[in-house]
């Protein structure tokens, strides 16, 4: 198949720095309500890229669960393949795609687990179904066969049938902590406006990148 001719125009108004606050999250923030407004498909859904020991790039799609000054959010398996490559490099980039707006935001920074109280708090908050998964999954694990991981589902709900779910120990929340946050808005003839913050002793240093 032939996809060098796939390519579209991104008709949409230009981005100045005036139109940008000096606070990179205060900006995520309105650009991510705007998504929202947009009606984008899983606004919060962002790409995760990590690098373990090996040297090999890895990237998947994980839910942004919460986000303020201090970084962004998510939730995983602490024996998962990501979290072993963060153990062996706290540091991590994401990516939020919104081809919809012609936008799109990067963020780099190191990582950190977030408290148990944190993991504690969104867990409760899980459907009950979620909770019994992350109980149920040893994630990135090789298994046989489908009916082996519905056997540990039903072996689960028998098991916490009578309260309510606890944390799993091996399960909680880690913190992307930006040092480089660049907001992307696309424009015709490939001629992108992109504006990149830079963390710096006493703030953020913004610069226009060039397309």
């Amino acid at each position: 198949m032939d996809i060098g001719d796939m390519r579209r125009d991104f008709e949409s108004e230009g981005l100045d720095r005036e139109q940008l606050d000096d606070d990179p999250v205060k900006q995520f923030q309105q650009w991510f309500e705007d998504a929202r407004t947009a009606g984008i498909l899983e606004p919060n859904a962002m790409s995760l890229a990590t690098t373990g020991r090996s040297g090999m790039p890895d990237i998947r799609t994980v839910l942004l669960k919460y986000f303020d000054n201090h970084g962004f959010v998510f939730y995983t398996n602490y024996t998962s393949r990501k979290a072993q490559e963060m153990a062996e490099n706290p540091q991590a980039a994401l990516l939020f795609p919104w081809l919809g707006l012609n936008r799109q935001i990067r963020i780099q920074g190191s990582v950190e687990k977030v408290s148990k109280a944190e993991s504690l708090r969104y867990f409760a908050s899980r459907p009950r179904g979620s909770q019994i998964g992350a109980w149920v999954s040893e994630q990135s694990r090789a298994i046989t066969s489908r009916g082996l991981l519905e056997q540990k589902v039903a072996e689960m709900k028998q098991k916490f049938s009578s309260g309510e779910v606890p944390l799993p120990g091996f399960w909680g929340g880690y913190r992307v902590v930006p040092e480089r946050i660049e907001f992307w808005q696309g424009r015709p003839s490939r001629l992108h406006d992109r504006f990149e913050y830079v963390r710096e002793a006493d703030g953020w240093n913004i610069q226009r990148l060039q397309p």
